[in-house]
C-alpha cells in the first residue's frame, strides 16, 4: 500500500487517491456497439455475443417459471435460513424508505401536491458466470417491490454449462422477481433497454456489473432509466489507537479480495497504526484462496493516509468519498455528524462492512469513485417517480395571475402571458356571477 503523509494545511488531493477513473474509451465503443447491435437485431445479437463472450447461450434465455419456483429446495437448508433472514431485514429497512403521495391546499382553494407512482417494469443485473451473488438479488429485488413495481425482471449471465446456480435462483425466489433471463453483459442492458423477441423491455435497469456493463447502463440512460454507473468496489478505514490492527487489514482485505482493481484507504492520525496494519495484511493474506486478487488490489490501489490531526483525517475521508466508510474510532458516534461523502458509514469496532453486505438492512448497491458526494444508495425511491400535482381556485387564479404574467412578459412569452390573461377573465366573470352580492343592475 501507498503512502501519502499530510502535515500542516495540505489536503489530500485526488491525484493521491489512485482510483481507476473514468471508463476506458475501447470498453466504452464496444459495449455501444453491442447495445447498438441488439436493438436492431434483437435475440440473434443477444445469442452471438453470449457465444463470443460466455462461451456459452442457453436454448431459451428465459428461466422456466418451474425451475424458478422450485428453486428453494434446491439449496442446503442453513443457505435457505440465512438468506431468509437477510430478505427479511433488508425488506424491513426498505419498507421505511417508501414515499407516500402528499397535497396541500392554501386558504383560496388551491391544492398542491406530489403523486408518487412505481415504475412500471425494473430489470435487475447480477453478476453471475465465475462468481454468485444471491445477495445482489435481494438488495436490487426487495425495494422494487416494496415499491410496488409490478414487473421485476432479472438478468444474469449463465455458467460455463448454461445454467444459474441454485442460491441465485433461491434469492430470486424468495426475493419475488417474477421473470430471469440467463443472459449478462452489454447485450443484456440492451436487450432490457429496447426489447427483444424473447427480453421486455423495461423502464429502469439496475444494479452493478462489470465495465462494460457499466458503459451499456450509460449509453442507454435517457432511453430508460438507471440507478448509477457502478465502478469497483472501494472501502476506506478511518482508525485510530484503539482499533485492532487485525481487524483493520481483515477490513481492507473484505474489498481487496473482490477485485484487483477494487480501491482500499486507510486514514488515521496514529503514526504507529499503518506499520501494524500492513504486518497483520501479510500474515492473513496468504491464509486466503483469494490471495493473488487481495495483493493485487492493495498492491496497485491500496493507500493509507497519515495526518497530523483529527480534523485533517475527516477532510480526508470526506475528499475520498467512499462507497464503505469504517469509523474504527473512540466515540465513533460522535463523527457521525462530520461525515458528508460516504455511500455507507459502519460505525464503531462492532460494524463489520461484510454485515451491510449480507443482512444489515440497508442496500449495498452504494456509489462508487467519489460519486457518493452527489449520489445515494440504491433504494424504494429509485423505483418510484414523482408528479407534481397543480389545481387552482377561480380565486387561486386571481392571486397569482399578476406575478405570472409580469414574468412572462419579462421574458418575453408572449402566450404564456395571454394564458393566464384569458383564465383570469373567465374567473373574474364567474365569481362575479357567483357571488351572492350581485344585483340586477349589476
Amino acid at each position: 500500500m501507498r503512502t501519502v503523509r499530510l502535515s500542516g494545511d495540505a489536503r489530500l488531493s485526488q491525484a493521491d487517491l489512485n482510483r481507476s477513473g473514468a471508463l476506458p474509451a475501447e470498453v466504452i465503443a464496444s459495449a455501444e456497439k453491442i447495445v447498438d447491435d441488439v436493438r436492431e437485431r434483437g435475440d440473434a445479437a443477444v445469442r452471438e455475443c453470449c457465444l463470443r463472450f460466455d462461451g456459452t447461450c442457453p436454448e431459451r434465455f428465459r428461466v422456466s417459471d418451474d425451475l424458478l419456483a422450485n428453486a428453494l429446495e434446491a439449496v442446503p437448508g442453513e443457505f435457505l435460513a440465512a438468506l431468509t433472514h437477510a430478505r427479511d431485514q433488508i425488506r424491513d429497512f426498505h419498507e421505511r424508505e417508501r414515499e407516500q403521495s402528499w397535497f396541500t391546499t392554501r386558504a383560496d382553494g388551491t391544492m398542491l401536491g406530489v403523486k408518487v407512482t412505481p415504475v412500471a417494469s425494473a430489470a435487475l443485473y447480477v453478476p453471475g458466470g465465475r462468481a454468485q451473488y444471491p445477495s445482489t438479488v435481494l438488495m436490487d429485488a426487495i425495494p422494487a417491490k416494496v415499491a410496488g413495481v409490478e414487473r421485476v425482471i432479472m438478468v444474469t449471465p449463465p455458467q460455463r454449462d448454461g445454467s444459474i446456480s441454485s442460491y441465485t435462483l433461491a434469492a430470486a425466489a424468495l426475493a419475488g422477481v417474477d421473470e430471469v433471463y440467463a443472459v449478462g453483459g452489454a447485450q443484456a442492458i440492451g436487450a432490457v433497454a429496447y426489447g427483444t423477441e424473447s427480453i421486455p423491455a423495461v423502464e429502469k435497469i439496475v444494479g452493478p456489473g462489470n465495465a462494460f456493463v457499466a458503459a451499456a447502463k450509460r449509453y442507454v440512460s435517457g432511453d430508460v432509466g438507471i440507478d448509477m454507473v457502478a465502478g469497483p468496489s472501494e472501502v476506506c478505514v478511518l482508525a485510530d489507537g484503539v482499533a485492532e490492527p487485525e481487524v483493520v487489514a481483515a477490513d481492507l482485505m473484505a474489498q481487496a479480495e473482490h477485485d484487483p482493481m477494487a480501491s482500499c484507504y486507510l486514514v488515521t492520525c496514529d503514526p504507529e497504526l499503518p506499520g501494524r496494519v500492513v504486518a497483520a495484511i501479510e500474515t492473513l493474506v496468504s491464509q486466503s484462496p483469494r490471495e493473488e486478487i487481495t495483493r493485487a488490489s492493495l498492491d496497485d490501489r491500496g493507500v493509507i493516509v497519515v495526518c497530523d490531526t483529527l480534523d485533517a483525517a475527516i477532510d480526508a475521508i470526506n475528499v475520498i468519498a467512499s462507497e464503505h466508510l469504517e469509523l474504527h474510532c473512540e466515540d465513533a458516534l460522535a463523527l457521525l455528524g462530520r461525515v458528508r461523502n460516504a455511500g455507507a458509514i459502519f460505525v464503531g469496532p462492532w460494524s463489520s462492512e461484510p454485515l451491510g453486505d449480507y443482512v444489515a438492512g440497508p442496500n449495498h448497491t452504494l456509489p462508487t469513485g467519489g460519486t457518493a458526494r452527489f449520489s445515494n444508495p440504491l433504494g424504494v425511491y429509485d423505483f418510484q417517480k414523482r408528479s407534481s400535482v397543480i389545481c387552482y381556485t377561480p380565486e387561486g387564479l386571481l392571486a397569482d395571475a399578476p406575478a405570472t404574467q409580469t414574468i412572462a412578459h419579462a421574458e418575453g412569452l408572449w402566450a404564456h402571458a395571454l394564458s393566464v390573461e384569458l383564465r383570469r377573465r373567465l374567473a373574474e366573470e364567474t365569481l362575479r356571477r357567483d357571488s351572492p352580492f350581485v344585483t340586477l343592475e349589476d
